[in-house]
């Protein structure tokens, strides 16, 4: 006979929402067991409006790996149909499109845990396995037997297969490894270090999961910070101590903010956060510690150079590449783009999964601690530290065992086992796609042939410590089981009567209020011999905690679906908008103007050589959005990045990557125009109706800022909207969206000689490729037109060539190439450094007016200047005092100062530089 010691409630699905009706008494004049009849008074929360119902699934091991939405396949098999993407260590276009997206989810990795490129350096490994190997061997161990004290690696007895096995590496090197149990790291206070045993410098590492992944347990992030002050010390010995967090378990479920809780490693597996894909995570490594970092083997793209014949060998600069062996998964790290995309667009964000995992695990957890036979002993025994009252110290995780009447374990196989024969009844067939089944180590179990859809685990879940400490196995224990033949994997559940595992259910994001009843349905037929879906309940629990989502975030089913993009015959791109040639009435307020433009006087600005004639400017262009048409003005206001507006957007691919004429030629069609009186940008294409954006910077609480790279630089962005990115994908044919460089955050520019300028770290970039502005010479446009124009045997306009090469500023001087022998040049009150020349890529092959391509134009300038394709100088100026920017016009004169070297060194970065 059954007891139920509670009130019970059949529950009914209405849409995503699970309704409790209470049954009627059966015995309404009682007192106790169902005689009280109680209201519906612990109302179920409605679900998120992310979960959809999974049909005749019932997916509790989330632990082990989550699912994937079908958006998230989507999404990324459209972007690969989209983009081809080579080889990252290649040269070419597509190589280039691949480094540039590796780049950007790098910096989307460390956005989603709230810290920055300049903190944290993101290592690709193969998994987290692989990033706890690479710690072990990279780590500044100091071994035994040197003059000073010995390193000790650490590590919570609690803690995954893949971290204990570090202690291999730290044993082949010397170095002595020591267990730490979860109730003796809360007694370390005592091992407190003096300052003095502080200040050695003896590096040693402690070890610990953020979440079990055995019980949930989530052990404090506090313990970060006390064990690099010294307030805990997990072994009494001097020297500075360093923490590798395992995240693995912790990130698939909870927010974990790098900014607050800065761990010197950290290391995580994708496929528990996203489902997809597998094979694949990281080791983000705080910066501080990264120099000190050992490699001894080097693979293909880690070497800045090596020889086969003898022992030199010299690593990249970079962290990442220097310890991402042979070529990283590529593809695999696009995918996870598009998985960070999917989890906020359905979810909201880590929180609101947060709240509703533990909501599930409290319902569960609630439910299935009340289940109790006749005689009152408990049906199941939970392995929990905590009573799952509270989200920061547990997670969505339940590892039990089922016990029969007398108390006594019954084992994790026969107890999957007996669930076998009550399923039909339970629950309907599995669709012969042959995903749907009852797993276990063990494998698959079927039933009478036929397959059924619960998934969890069995074993001890790759945790041998923790299994030990909550099924009470002491180390004779496990080795006598070994004896015994149970090994790690195996359905021997008991030896000598005594478990050899348990039995864990986990939850993730996509999980539902269904998933967790059904559960209990199995349990409660299959040990209290009901076949009915009835659940008991205790009065006494909370309402859940579940926060529902906005309606702004979709079902993953809909989500993130492209529209069809409209075809554009190549007849309506032929002709292109004329630029329009714009004068600026822009003047200060009388009292900024008199504050700003102070005299100069003859002795501020050196003076040019004797004789030469004077030098103006003749053209002044700025381009809005990165690699779209040019904007002439002949006034024009400059502010601290450059001219105003000047590269102030860009166009990126899905993928957040900025797209070039490299890749889209016909972003030289797209012509936009600037209105300052109105504030606006005005945005034209032949076929196309125009279409405006404002110039005020948008710094609402509904923008998204994000991080994006130009060649090697950081720029933080924030998207501009479905509207204009329906645009331009119009015009381009492809998915793309326009971005704007956020005010809060610039960027800047690389480490110059820049004499008389403020050093660089004050001196910010727009989304150009390397300077604030880049000056062609007339005289230099003419020689070199004579060359090519010879070499084509067809005449050519210089109102073209001058457009080709994409010039902020245009001069007119006696000599040509004379600008290559400037140090530094003075406009009006402004003074520019030269910090270098302008190295030519393949965009002056295309040409500004049709969009088409000429290979000849970077051969024959090649050949004009020696085999150099350098053409035009990068300038740089100081910083504006005041917040209201000076002005530059056509006609404007030019006075420049020679260098002492008249050879202008190119740019540092072996990276390709040229002006978008």
């Amino acid at each position: 006979m059954v007891v139920a010691v509670a009130p019970r409630f059949s529950f009914t699905s209405k849409g995503r929402h699970l309704v409790p009706s209470c049954e009627p008494c059966s015995n309404p004049g009682s007192q106790g067991g169902h005689g009280v009849h109680m209201a519906c008074c612990h109302p179920l929360p409605a679900l998120p409006s992310w979960v959809e119902a999974m049909p005749g699934i019932t997916y509790l091991d989330h632990a082990g790996s989550a699912l994937f939405p079908e958006s998230l396949l989507k999404a990324f098999t459209d972007d690969l149909r989209s983009n081809i993407y080579g080889n990252p260590h290649s040269q070419n276009i597509s190589s280039k499109l691949t480094y540039d997206t590796i780049e950007h989810v790098r910096y989307r990795i460390l956005q989603h845990f709230n810290t920055t490129a300049e903190d944290y350096t993101v290592i690709f490994t193969s998994g987290c396995t692989a990033a706890l190997k690479l710690v072990a061997e990279a780590f500044p161990w100091i071994p035994e037997g040197t003059k000073q004290p010995s390193s000790r690696f650490c590590y919570l007895t609690d803690s995954h297969t893949s971290v204990v096995g570090m202690r291999g590496i730290t044993a082949s090197m010397n170095v002595l490894s020591i267990p730490i149990k979860p109730k003796e790291i809360l007694l370390s206070e005592e091992n407190r270090l003096s300052a003095e045993e502080q200040n050695c410098t003896t590096p040693h590492l402690f070890s610990y999961p953020a979440q079990s992944n055995f019980s949930g347990t989530k052990y404090p992030l506090s313990w970060i910070q006390d064990i690099k002050s010294g307030k805990l010390c997990p072994v009494k010995i001097p020297g500075k101590w360093f923490v590798l967090l395992d995240a693995a378990s912790y990130v698939s479920s909870s927010p974990l903010d790098l900014g607050v809780h800065q761990a010197d490693f950290i290391s995580i597996s994708f496929y528990k956060i996203f489902g997809f894909p597998t094979g694949l995570g990281a080791l983000l490594v705080n910066n501080r510690i990264a120099p000190f970092l050992r490699k001894t083997y080097f693979g293909g793209g880690t070497a800045a150079a090596y020889l086969a014949e003898e022992n030199f060998y010299f690593p990249k600069k970079s962290i990442a590449e220097r310890f991402e062996d042979g070529t990283v998964s590529f593809l695999d790290i696009i995918a996870l783009k598009h998985g960070f995309d999917v989890l906020e667009k359905l979810t909201g964000g880590m929180e609101k999964i947060k709240q509703h995992t533990f909501a599930l695990a409290h319902y569960t957890y609630t439910v299935l601690s009340t289940l109790k036979y006749a005689n009152g002993a408990p049906v199941v025994r939970i392995y929990s530290d905590t009573d799952f009252s509270n989200p920061d110290v547990q997670g969505p995780i339940i590892n039990f065992n089922v016990l029969d009447e007398n108390g006594e374990v019954i084992g994790f196989s026969q107890v999957v086992s007996n669930w076998h024969h009550l399923s039909q009844q339970l629950l309907p067939p599995a669709s012969s796609s042959g995903r749907a089944a009852l797993l276990s180590e063990a494998g698959m179990l079927k039933a009478n042939g036929q397959s059924y859809n619960i998934h969890l685990r069995t074993g001890c879940f790759c945790n041998t410590g923790a299994c030990q400490i909550h099924l009470g196995m002491s180390n004779e224990d496990i080795q006598r089981n070994l004896q015994a033949g149970h090994v790690c994997g195996d359905d021997i559940d008991l030896v000598d009567g005594r478990p050899t595992g348990s039995v864990r259910i986990s939850f993730g994001y996509l999980s539902s209020f269904e998933d967790a009843q059904t559960f209990l349905k199995f349990i409660i037929a299959t040990r209290l011999s009901k076949s009915d879906s009835e659940i008991p309940f205790q009065s006494s629990v909370t309402k859940l905690m579940t926060e529902t989502v906005p309606d702004d975030h979709p079902s993953f089913n809909n989500a993130d679906k492209l529209s069809a993009v409209p075809q554009i015959s190549d007849r309506e791109l032929r002709n292109n908008l004329s630029v329009t040639k714009t004068t600026v009435n822009w003047q200060p307020p009388e009292a900024e103007a008199e504050s700003i433009r102070a005299a100069v006087s003859e002795t501020a600005v050196p003076p040019y050589r004797k004789g030469g004639k004077p030098i103006t400017i003749t053209n002044i262009y700025l381009y809005p959005i990165k690699s779209c048409s040019a904007f002439e003005v002949t006034e024009w206001p400059v502010g601290n990045q450059g001219l105003l507006f000047d590269r102030n957007w860009m166009v990126v691919n899905q993928n957040g990557v900025c797209i070039t004429q490299k890749q889209e030629p016909k972003l030289c069609l797209v012509n936009p125009s600037i209105d300052l009186n109105k504030k606006v940008m005005v945005i034209q294409a032949e076929g196309m109706d125009p279409i405006s954006v404002s110039l005020e910077d948008n710094t609402g609480k509904e923008t998204v800022i994000c991080e994006s790279k130009v060649c090697s630089h950081r720029v933080k962005t924030y998207d501009c909207g479905d509207r204009i990115a329906g645009w331009f994908s119009l015009f381009l044919r492809r998915p793309c969206r326009l971005i704007r460089q956020s005010s809060d955050v610039k960027n800047k520019s690389h480490q110059k000689n820049t004499k008389g300028l403020a050093p660089a770290t004050n001196i910010s970039l727009s989304l150009v490729n390397e300077a604030q502005y880049l000056l062609i010479n007339v005289a230099s446009i003419l020689q070199l037109k004579e060359h090519i124009s010879a070499r084509l045997e067809e005449p050519l306009e210089l109102e073209e060539l001058i457009r080709r090469f994409r010039a902020n500023i245009v001069i007119s001087a006696p000599e040509s190439f004379e600008e290559e022998e400037w140090a530094e040049i003075s406009i009006g009150a402004l003074r520019f450094q030269v910090v270098g020349p302008c190295s030519r890529c393949q965009i002056i092959c295309i040409d500004q007016q049709s969009g088409e391509r000429n290979k000849e134009f970077l051969q024959s300038l090649s050949a004009a200047r020696g085999r150099k394709t350098n053409f035009g100088i990068y300038l740089m100026n100081q910083p504006l005092h005041s917040s209201f920017p000076d002005v530059i016009s056509v006609g404007s004169q030019v006075l420049p100062v020679l260098k002492e070297n008249t050879e202008i060194q190119p740019p540092t970065s072996g990276e390709e530089k040229c002006s978008g």
